[in-house]
């Protein structure tokens, strides 16, 4: 009896084996599935990054130009200043010159005065007092040109400083019309965006407006710790998408504007998938603006920014607090 029993549990420890094989074989191929998402969703981070970097390298490149400009216009400035203040000498070297010159002439004049005197009271001139006065006359006639030299040189000197002071006046005034247009045109279609956003969202629930921002909770666009949009939030973005693309087709294309995407997160520490919470603010706000850019949004109409946990807008540690601190911004600002 105890034969039969030992070939029957021979037979079955073969008969194991070949599905231990298949379960190995499975196994590998789940830990080869998941080692090509975790690399494809490193390429996919590392894209969004760089994406990112050449956006910021842009917007340096267009501050640095401006910076320029100012510093041109400045250069400008300082030189028309120092025109106009070695101008100001000369004309206080000319009026002293024309000072000096109007005290010979008085003290030509009267020495012209007793000489005419001492040949009235006396009746026979001799010519060396004849030669005398034609000099004295030759002296103030040359005094009287020179005056009036000096006088045509500080009325030009005049005139080119008024025209100076009003060309910086006038440069002046045109600069700050140009920045007061700009302005006023960029809060005119600000004004017209926050509408229309208004009209679309109404009093939608997790939707809120802070001075000139629209505040979406995350929590109704995504789930807890992650930065794939879920379909309601997607349902709302587009609306909000439509509304910028109706808005930027009005927009003249010499005004410099964005659509800002601010992210921002709680205090608590994220456990899953980021390594804090600033790379999930980050993420979350480069989700909002692809979407805006499959709905149609031309990309060089949004920013992406994130913010982490470092600009609550509610101070407290409840439940509520939290999420009114987990949210997306929106809003229209200058480039």
């Amino acid at each position: 009896m105890a034969g039969p029993r030992l070939s029957r549990r021979g037979a079955g420890a073969e008969d194991y084996w070949p599905g231990f094989v298949d379960a190995l074989a499975t196994l590998l191929l789940v830990v080869v599935f998941l080692l090509s998402l975790f690399i494809a969703a490193q390429f996919t981070l590392g894209r969004a990054l760089s994406d990112r970097d050449a956006e910021l390298s842009r917007l340096n490149t267009r501050l640095s130009d401006l910076a320029n400009m100012l510093a041109l216009e400045q250069d400008k400035n300082n030189s028309a200043q120092e025109r106009i203040a070695l101008l100001l000498v000369t004309l206080e070297k000319k009026n002293t010159e024309v000072d000096t010159l109007n005290a010979a002439l008085a003290g030509a004049q009267e020495a012209s005065l007793g000489i005419q005197t001492a040949l009235d009271e006396e009746k026979e001139i001799s010519q060396q007092a004849r030669d005398e006065i034609v000099t004295l006359n030759a002296q103030i006639a040359a005094l009287n040109a020179q005056l009036a030299q000096l006088n045509a040189a500080l009325e030009a000197a005049e005139l080119l400083d008024k025209k100076q002071k009003t060309q910086i006046v006038n440069l002046g005034k045109r600069l700050n019309a140009a920045l007061a247009q700009k302005v006023s045109e960029l809060a005119r279609y600000k004004s017209e965006f926050f509408g229309r956003l208004l009209e679309v969202l109404g009093d939608r629930e997790g939707v809120r407006v802070v001075g000139d921002r629209f505040v979406f909770e995350t929590d109704v666009l995504f789930a807890s710790g992650s930065a794939e949009l879920n379909p309601d939030g997607e349902q709302s973005l587009a609306q909000i998408a439509a509304a910028i693309i109706s808005v930027s087709e009005e927009i003249p294309a010499d005004v410099a504007w964005v659509i800002r995407v601010d992210g921002h997160t709680d205090s608590i520490p994220i456990r899953t998938g980021y390594a804090s919470n600033w790379e999930l603010s980050a993420a979350r706000a480069i989700s909002v603006v692809k979407f805006f850019i499959r709905a149609g949004v031309p990309p060089k109409r949004l920013v992406a920014a994130g913010f982490g946990q470092f600009h609550p807008i509610d101070r407290g540690r409840s439940v509520q607090a939290l999420a009114r601190n987990r949210r997306i911004e929106l809003k229209m600002d200058a480039r």
